[in-house]
């Protein structure tokens, strides 16, 4: 077949621990998709692969594509893997010990087999140099260069590819980590190197030096994966720009994510969420819970008045992480921006089993790309929760992804007997029932994090489902929690990498400030947000977002005295004065009551710091109201099939249709619902139609 050469085709790419997911976006807002197993060991495999391919079916030419979006886990996997770089720590002398000390708590008060994470860089590479700065500014101790050059020498020595540098107090004087930056240049210039004051200009010596470590571990790692996937698209004739998705949502550029890898720790599933927040103001719908559930995890994010909720910590987890203001110390910190997602181990590959107590458990080990469910026929022999979809009849019991998965339901039922029906003596079908129980307790838990743990009200709130396993689960989940409504998106299956293209450049500064509102210097105030702000805006005109494709967002964290933890707000004005200073007062004592369910009403607050955040509007960005979907032809569908929907009960015939025949016209359950990247399960007493903006609308009911 002949290539046709279209101009400004974009490509998104979302890595999955299960698939790789990739959709393209052509003039006329027509959205091509494809879905390729995810190659685990070297992910951008599976992205050029599958982009040469998407291209090919397209016929789109390479040479055509102008931007390439990725949501890449290669951060995450390297510190749950422990595959860094091997990093030295240089830090103020009285200073070595910062990162096992922590936070001197554990994120369970109870939890007694608790373990704390080993530090990613160990003692013998933490070493001490003679410098200090005071918490004003001064210069208390100048540095000494000896010490740095001996101590580099020593951990050069013991074979450090990466180095990080925090010292005391730099956040407000970064004077002694300049000189030690330039000692290190001119004697190693080969060694990365990252500058707290850098990285993350901000106080508290734990925190900083958490997310400089973090920087220097993973930044060989990213910098080598971006260049090999940048070498591997222009392979196949790509010559556009590399984009990155942030932890905050936004986009950044392949250069600025090689040289701050920790801003994309939560890469993939924030795009996910920032596209659910622009869908739901396209729909009508400001208030949402986001819930992406996929192959490995489950994540949920909450969206209030249209926008998501952002926090200035991220802390990395391994296994089960419901993320909490209230529940800290338990891994990697990064004091970055993030969205707040909360995460469970409950995907559609999530292993279940019988522990040695007798109980059913669920996750969170995955069966991953490779071997991948029992069904997929690949070599894996324990039950996940997909199995359990296929044995209830719930997902084709012949092929998914149309037709391009085959899928063998003896193998599912099989491997749900051998490790679960037989060792708790009862049915294939029952036990079926009881992992998919399990999940929806652990997957109800992440939506509840992010709801009632934050003080909102979840019956408040409509529920926007995607991911490929999503769409089976939404209703029971809904049910659980007494969600009112939940939306299908178009194409939930890789509908993270459809909300990447609808995403824009974002980038975030900082600089510490501390002041009470009360008594604030205003003057002082506003020179440090002109710099600010004169610092992102010329960010975003070296990017070619200047004039009015580039905006910038005056911030500011606050607290009450003598408390350590800050809330952010949005500046109402570009420049301080007594009215802005009183609405900034009201609008913290608004956010504070809202999260901790009281304000004092009579303390003043103070600054911490002063924040900017700039955004890039790009031109062609994907709009949901506009765009039209090309799917690959779907492999052929039956009429009906059988499917249980509770426990004892027998299976009954359940109509099976296309997505494309739901219109406007309510339709009940039973009912099951496919698409070529997902399934939507509508189970007795639920009802579904589908909206202008092409969401399916389910009204859940009662079971």
């Amino acid at each position: 077949m002949a290539t046709t050469t279209r101009t400004g085709a974009r490509i998104a790419v979302d890595v999955g621990g299960t698939f790789t997911d990739l959709v393209l976006l052509t003039p006329g807002e027509r959205v091509h998709v494809s879905k390729v197993s995810s190659t685990t060991q070297q992910p951008d495999a599976a992205v050029v692969e599958g982009t040469a391919r998407l291209l090919q079916r397209s016929r789109v030419a390479p040479g055509a594509v102008t931007e390439v979006l990725h949501g890449t886990t290669v951060a995450s996997n390297t510190i749950l893997q422990k595959t860094g770089a091997r990093t030295g720590l240089l830090t103020t002398r009285g200073f070595r010990d910062v990162l096992e000390i922590a936070r001197i708590r554990t994120p369970e008060m109870f939890d007694l087999q608790w373990e704390k994470p080993e530090p990613l860089v160990p003692r013998r590479r933490r070493l001490e140099v003679d410098e200090r700065i005071a918490a004003n500014g001064s210069v208390v101790a100048p540095l000494d260069p000896d010490s740095v050059l001996a101590a580099v020498a020593r951990l050069r020595d013991d074979g450090i590819d990466s180095l990080a540098v925090a010292f005391i107090n730099s956040y407000v004087n970064p004077m002694h980590e300049l000189q030690a930056l330039e000692l290190v240049r001119r004697h190693w210039p080969e060694l990365p190197v990252s500058l707290s004051s850098s990285v993350l200009p901000e106080i508290k010596e734990y925190e900083r030096t958490s997310t400089t470590v973090v920087n220097a571990y993973l930044q060989p790692v990213m910098r080598a994966y971006l260049e090999r996937l940048q070498d591997g698209l222009a392979g196949i004739g790509i010559d556009a720009p590399l984009l990155v998705i942030a932890s905050n949502g936004g986009v950044a550029s392949a250069r600025a994510t090689a040289e701050k890898p920790d801003f994309s720790v939560g890469s993939g599933p924030a795009a996910g969420v920032g596209g659910a927040a622009r869908l739901g103001q396209a729909s009508g719908r400001a208030d949402l819970i986001a819930f992406d559930m996929g192959g490995t995890t489950a994540k949920a994010a909450l969206i209030e008045d249209g926008a998501v909720g952002l926090t200035t910590e991220y802390e990395f987890r391994e296994g089960i992480s419901t993320s909490s203001r209230f529940i800290k110390a338990g891994g990697y910190m990064m004091k970055v921006p993030a969205i707040d997602i909360a995460e469970v181990g409950a995907g559609g590959g999530s292993i279940a089993a019988v522990d040695a107590g007798g109980l059913l458990v669920v996750g969170p080990q995955s069966a991953g790309a490779d071997p991948g469910p029992a069904c997929y026929g690949r070599g894996g022999t324990r039950p996940t929760v997909t199995d359990a979809n296929v044995v209830l009849g719930y997902l084709n019991p012949r092929h998914l992804a149309g037709g391009a998965l085959a899928i063998d339901a003896d193998l599912a039922a099989g491997a749900i007997e051998t490790h679960v029906a037989a060792p708790l003596g009862i049915d294939v079908t029952a036990a079926a029932h009881g992992i998919r129980a399990v999940a929806n307790a652990n997957m109800a838990r992440a939506l509840r994090a992010v709801s009632v743990e934050r003080g909102r009200d979840p019956r408040e709130f409509a529920l926007l489902a995607f991911g490929g396993s999503a769409a089976l689960h939404a209703v029971d989940l809904a049910r659980m929690l007494e969600l009112p409504q939940i939306l299908v998106p178009a194409l939930p299956g890789v509908f993270t990498a459809v909300g990447m293209l609808a995403s824009d450049v974002e980038h975030h500064f900082v600089r510490p400030f501390s002041a009470s509102l009360g008594d604030l210097d205003t003057a002082a105030a506003n020179a440090a947000l002109a710099a600010l702000e004169d610092e992102a805006l010329a960010t975003l005109r070296g990017e070619g977002f200047g004039g009015d494709a580039g905006r910038v967002e005056l911030r500011a964290d606050l607290r009450y005295p003598r408390q350590a933890e800050t809330l952010t707000v949005a500046l109402s004005a570009a420049r301080l004065d007594d009215t802005a200073c009183a609405a900034m007062a009201g609008d913290f004592e608004a956010a504070y009551r809202a999260s901790y369910g009281y304000a004092s009403g009579r303390e003043q607050p103070e600054i911490a710091n002063l924040r900017a955040v700039a955004t890039g509007l790009r031109a062609g960005r994907l709009r949901f109201d506009a765009a039209r979907a090309e799917l690959p032809p779907p492999a052929a569908h039956a009429g009906e099939r059988m499917a249980g929907f509770a426990r004892g009960a027998p299976a009954v015939a359940t109509p099976v249709r296309e997505r494309g025949s739901i219109d406007a016209t309510p339709v009940t359950g039973p009912l099951i619902v496919e698409s070529y990247e997902s399934t939507i399960l509508l189970p007795p007493g639920a009802s579904a139609r589908r909206d202008d903006v092409g969401n399916v609308v389910i009204t859940p009911g009662k079971g």
